[in-house]
């Protein structure tokens, strides 16, 4: 083979493999930060909200609603929507929620900082939460 055509190839490569390792990172449409604080972040319909799912919104308005927003809308400079494709309960189960809850959750999806453990709720309490969220998400079409 001839050589120019060798080192041409080679020049190719390197160029390719240049612009894929430098090239700027991708927008990542589920990594958001917030823009302006203080707005919700998400519009949603409200189901009715009965039995444990409405013990489930008090209790989230107490301990919850600060950062993420009345009936879990997100709150731009606070903290993200539970009304987002994100906590679908295939990507967040139920026990994801306690943990966050109980333990703390580092900052992953969004770029709110780190959630602390939540003080005073037990493991009944957030699982009451948790219906309340998982009714508004199927209401929003989030399964």
């Amino acid at each position: 083979m001839n050589r120019k055509y060798l080192l041409i190839g080679a020049c190719a490569v390197a160029t390719a493999a240049a612009y894929i390792f430098l090239r700027p990172a991708p927008v990542d449409d589920v990594a958001q930060s917030a823009p302006a604080e203080g707005n919700a972040m998400v519009a949603i319909q409200m189901p009715p909200i009965e039995g444990n799912a409405a013990i489930g919104q008090r209790i989230f308005e107490n301990a919850c609603a600060a950062c993420h927003g009345s009936n879990a809308v997100g709150i731009e400079g606070a903290g993200p929507p539970l009304i987002h494709v994100i906590y679908e309960p295939s990507h967040h189960a139920d026990e994801s929620f306690q943990r966050a809850v109980a333990m703390g959750v580092r900052s992953h999806h969004w770029k709110f900082g780190d959630m602390p453990p939540v003080e005073g709720l037990t493991r009944g309490d957030v699982a009451m939460v948790i219906d309340y969220i998982r009714e508004i998400q199927r209401a929003n079409g989030i399964n």
